[in-house]
C-alpha cells in the first residue's frame, strides 16, 4: 500500500487546513485510516482514526476542532483542521495497516508526511 499525504502549510492561528491522502489499492474501503503526527522531539501522537465502517475517534487535543473523513470511491482519507492553535504545529502522517480481509499482508504503511505551521 502506497500512502501520497498532501494538504500541508503556514496558516494563523484560527484558520483552517485540509489535508487529504490518497491510498494504493482496489481495496481502499476495507483500510482503517488514520491521521498521526510528529513534533521534533516528541512521541508520534495519533490525531484520528477511522474505521472501515466510517467509525471515527479522536486525541482528546483535537476534539471538536478536527474532522476525520473517508471517500471510498477516491481512495482517499482526510482531516480537515478548524480553529487551528500553534501547538497543532507538526509533520502529520497517513497511516494504515492494509485490507482487513488481507491480514497476511498487513504491516504498518506510512504516509511520506506534509508539514502543518500555525502562527500565532
Amino acid at each position: 500500500v502506497q500512502l501520497q499525504a498532501s494538504g500541508g502549510g503556514l496558516v494563523q492561528a484560527g484558520g483552517s487546513l485540509r489535508l487529504s491522502c490518497v491510498a494504493s489499492g482496489s481495496t481502499f474501503s476495507a483500510y482503517g485510516m488514520a491521521w498521526y503526527r510528529h513534533v521534533p522531539g516528541k512521541q508520534r501522537e495519533l490525531v484520528a482514526d477511522i474505521n472501515t465502517g466510517g467509525r471515527t475517534t479522536y486525541a482528546d487535543a483535537v476534539k471538536g476542532r478536527f474532522t476525520i473523513s473517508r471517500d471510498n470511491a477516491k481512495n482517499t482519507v482526510y482531516l480537515q483542521m478548524n480553529s487551528l492553535k500553534p501547538e497543532d504545529t507538526a509533520v502529520y502522517y497517513c497511516y494504515t495497516r492494509g485490507s482487513i480481509f488481507e491480514p497476511w499482508a498487513q504491516r504498518d504503511y506510512w504516509g511520506q508526511g506534509t508539514l502543518v505551521t500555525v502562527s500565532s
